[in-house]
C-alpha cells in the first residue's frame, strides 16, 4: 500500500482521495460527500474518485475498518442530506442566485450549466447529475430556485443518493477484491487521482475564459426566464 504522499505530484492534497481518507477517515469522507452534494463551495471536491477509493480501502481494511454496509449507508445518507440542504438553499435564495457576482469560489457559468442540465432532463436530472462533477453540486440548488415539487425532489434525491453513494463505493470495494487490483493498487489510486483532476482542470480553464468575457445581461435574463418556466412546469406536479 502506498503512503499518503505517493500521489501528491498529481495535485494538491485535497485532490488525493487516499490522503483525504488516511488523514480524516470516514468522517472526512462524509463531510466531503455532504459538501459536494449541495454546498456552493463543494464543487471542486473529488467526489467520484473519493467514493471509489473508499471502496478500495474498505476492501483493503487499512484506513477504513467499518463494515461495508455501514460505510455505504453513511455515505448515502450524507449524499442525500447534502442535496436536501442545496435544495433548501436554492428555495431561500431564489433567482437572486443568478445575479450573484462571480468570485473565486462562485462562477455564474456553473449555475447556468446546472440550469441547462435541469431544463434538459427535468426531475431525472437529480439522479443523473450525481454522476457529473460540478453539475452534481449545483443541480439541487437550481431545483430549489425553480421550486421543484418537494416530494418529487425527495424521491429522486433518494434514488440518486443510493445509486451514486452506494453504487460507486461498491464498485471500488469489489474491484478491490481482484488480485490484479490488489497487486497494483498504487497505480490504480494514481489513475483515480489523475482522472479526478481532468474534469476539474477543464472546468477551471472554462471558468477563467468565462470570467474574461463575463456573464451577459442576456444570459442572466435567459436563466431567469428558464426559472419561471421550470417553476410553472413543476408547480403542476
Amino acid at each position: 500500500m502506498p503512503t499518503p504522499t505517493t500521489n501528491l505530484a498529481l495535485g494538491p492534497d485535497w485532490l488525493d482521495p487516499e490522503w483525504l481518507i488516511s488523514t480524516f477517515g470516514l468522517l472526512g469522507i462524509l463531510a466531503i460527500v455532504f459538501a459536494e452534494s449541495g454546498l456552493l463551495i463543494g464543487f471542486f471536491l473529488p467526489g467520484d474518485s473519493l467514493l471509489f477509493t473508499a471502496g478500495l480501502l474498505t476492501a483493503d481494511g487499512q484506513y477504513i475498518t467499518w463494515p461495508l454496509w455501514v460505510v455505504c449507508l453513511l455515505i448515502t445518507i450524507a449524499a442525500i442530506a447534502g442535496d436536501q440542504v442545496g435544495y433548501a438553499f436554492g428555495r431561500k435564495v431564489g433567482p437572486s442566485l443568478f445575479r450573484r457576482p462571480n468570485s473565486r469560489l462562485f462562477k455564474q457559468e456553473n449555475v447556468l450549466k446546472a440550469q441547462e442540465f435541469f431544463e434538459k432532463y427535468g426531475a431525472r436530472s437529480i439522479v443523473l447529475a450525481r454522476f457529473v462533477p460540478i453539475v452534481r453540486t449545483f443541480t439541487p440548488i437550481v431545483a430549489g430556485v425553480s421550486r421543484m415539487n418537494y416530494r418529487t425532489f425527495v424521491t429522486y434525491n433518494i434514488i440518486g443518493g443510493v445509486l451514486w453513494g452506494t453504487g460507486v463505493t461498491l464498485l471500488g470495494y469489489f474491484l478491490g477484491q481482484i488480485d490484479f487490483v490488489k497487486e497494483h493498487i498504487e497505480l490504480i489510486l494514481i489513475a483515480i487521482v489523475a482522472i479526478s483532476v481532468i474534469p476539474i482542470a477543464i472546468e477551471l480553464l472554462r471558468a477563467r475564459i468565462a470570467a474574461k468575457r463575463g456573464t451577459t445581461a442576456e444570459e442572466r435574463a435567459a436563466a431567469e426566464e428558464a426559472i419561471r418556466e421550470t417553476r410553472q412546469h413543476y408547480g403542476k406536479h
